[in-house]
C-alpha cells in the first residue's frame, strides 16, 4: 500500500548504507538476499526524495543513488518549494531527467501562476494540509481553493502533512502526552473534494466535502463514490486518482489503515490503493 517512502536528499547515502540488504535483487525475481519472498513484487524500491535550497547538490545525491542500487531502488520522485515561476524554473532546470516533481505552493495570491509554471514544465502541486501547531492548519475554504484551482490548471497535485486520518475530526498534532489538539483534515475529505472537482463541482461544494465530520456520509462501493448528494462513478474515482489526486503522505502508516478498515473501506488484505498511502 506505501507507494514511495519519501527521504531527504540529504539522506540518501545514509539510507542506501541501511537498507541496501534489503533492497531486491534484479537478477533474482525481484528477491532480496537471504530471503524466500520478493521483498518488493513490484520491482526496485521506488523513492520520493525531500530538495533543499541546495538544488545541485541534492540533484547529484539523487543521480549517485540511483546509479548505484540500479535496479534495485530509485528516486524517481522529488519534491521541494517555490515561491514564483522564476524558482520553479530553477528548480526543475537542476533535476535529473524523467523524474516527477511535485512543488509545495503556498495559498496565497500567486497560486494560480505558480500552477501555470508547473503546467508548464510537467511538474504537479503540493499542498501542505497540516503540522505541530493549529496555525499550521489551512482552512478547508482555502484547500477547496487550491483543488479547484489545480482542477481549472489540469495540475495533479499531493498533499502532506497532517493527514492520519480519513475523515476530518479533531485530533492531537502530535504524539506527545500534552500535545494541541485541533480539526485536522482527513483524506478522505480531500480525495472526495478531488473527485468531485474534476466533475465540476463548485468551491462551496468541495468546502463542505472537506469539512465532513461525518464518516457515513461518504460511501464506496462497486458503482463508485458519494457524499450526500454528489456522486462519481468508479471510472471517474480512478480516473482522478490516476491524473490528478494521486496520493497523500502520512507520517504514519497504521493509522491511516486502521481507520480505513474500521469504516469499511478497506477489508483485511484483500484492497489496496491504486497508488497507495505515500
Amino acid at each position: 500500500m506505501l507507494g514511495r517512502f519519501v527521504v531527504p536528499a540529504a539522506r540518501l547515502t545514509e539510507l542506501g548504507r541501511a537498507a541496501s540488504a534489503h533492497f531486491p535483487d534484479p537478477d533474482s525475481g525481484g528477491l532480496a538476499p537471504g530471503r524466500p519472498e520478493p521483498a518488493h513484487p513490484r520491482g526496485p524500491w521506488r523513492l520520493s526524495a525531500l530538495v533543499g535550497a541546495d538544488q545541485a547538490r541534492d540533484a547529484a545525491l539523487i543521480e549517485a543513488f540511483n546509479d548505484a542500487h540500479a535496479g534495485r531502488a530509485v528516486v524517481d520522485a522529488v519534491e521541494l518549494k517555490a515561491a514564483d515561476s522564476r524558482q520553479v524554473d530553477e528548480a526543475l532546470a537542476a533535476l535529473p531527467a524523467g523524474i516527477t516533481a511535485f512543488v509545495e505552493v503556498s495559498l496565497d495570491e500567486n497560486l494560480v501562476g505558480l500552477l501555470a509554471a508547473l503546467k508548464q514544465r510537467g511538474a504537479r502541486a503540493k499542498l501542505r494540509t497540516g503540522g505541530v501547531v493549529p496555525e499550521a492548519i489551512p482552512e478547508p475554504a482555502d484547500v477547496a481553493r487550491f483543488i479547484a484551482a489545480c482542477a481549472a490548471a489540469g495540475v495533479p497535485f499531493k498533499a502532506t502533512a497532517g493527514l492520519h486520518h480519513p475523515v476530518r475530526a479533531e485530533q492531537a498534532l502530535t504524539y506527545e502526552a500534552a500535545s494541541p489538539r485541533a480539526l485536522m483534515h482527513g483524506f478522505l475529505n480531500v480525495f472526495a473534494a478531488a473527485v468531485f472537482a474534476r466533475a465540476g463541482a463548485s468551491e462551496a461544494e468541495l468546502e463542505a466535502v472537506l469539512r465532513e465530520q461525518d464518516g457515513a456520509s461518504f460511501g464506496l462501493d462497486e458503482t463508485g463514490l458519494r457524499w450526500r448528494r454528489l456522486r462519481a462513478a468508479t471510472a471517474a474515482v480512478l480516473e482522478a486518482r490516476r491524473d490528478f489526486a494521486s496520493s497523500f503522505g502520512s507520517c504514519s502508516f497504521a493509522e491511516p489503515v486502521a481507520d480505513l478498515r474500521a469504516l469499511g473501506v478497506l477489508a483485511g488484505r484483500e484492497a489496496a490503493f491504486s497508488e497507495g498511502t505515500r
